[in-house]
């Protein structure tokens, strides 16, 4: 089995990189493992043209494609999101709504292959989970349109450096057991 962890933040050296960093060596032992960083990607915003909802295709051809192909790839995937302004990032929030053609709210849509399932990681810097509860409940928003079985989540506060996500690790590759 296949699985892709998307760090969805653009900082790659960041407690975000390095729990995503993390979760791929603790995969490795049971999957064949993509990592990502959203940041890797040039992915323009979405244009609002509604062309993809006549053809299930997006009129633009950047990075999206090649990220495209990652998820395709994987069986499992792992988002890995920070808080910023209490939700993901803009550069995460960008790849979502790029994913319009294949979102099952209009027809015709593309499809990814069946039988996905989808976990997340969310982590902020404050000490209240109500970030994190949003931030997973984006992401799952997205998993349920793109057909991905939401699977798993993990919330931790109180990470605002990567010396605060190792304190965490514990904890973290718990959560990876369970992947």
């Amino acid at each position: 089995m296949n699985a892709l962890v998307l760090n969805g933040s653009p900082v790659r050296s960041g407690a975000t990189a390095w729990i995503a960093e993390e979760t791929a060596l603790h995969l490795q032992t049971r999957y064949s493992v993509r990592s990502a960083c959203i940041d890797d990607y040039r992915i323009g915003f979405c244009r609002g043209c509604r062309a993809c909802e006549r053809t299930a295709r997006c009129v633009q051809h950047d990075g999206m494609d090649e990220l495209m192909a990652q998820l395709t790839w994987a069986d499992v995937l792992v988002i890995v999101s920070p808080s910023y302004w209490a939700d993901i990032p803009g550069q995460l929030k960008a790849f979502i709504d790029r994913c319009t053609p294949w979102c099952d709210t209009h027809q015709p849509h593309a499809s990814l292959p069946g039988g996905k399932r989808g976990y997340t990681v969310a982590l902020r810097a404050g000490s209240g989970m109500g970030e994190c509860r949003r931030i997973i409940e984006t992401i799952e928003h997205f998993y349920g349109h793109m057909h991905i079985a939401c699977s798993g989540s993990l919330g931790l506060c109180a990470v605002g450096s990567r010396d605060a996500a190792m304190v965490r690790r514990e904890e973290i590759d718990r959560f990876c057991s369970e992947i």
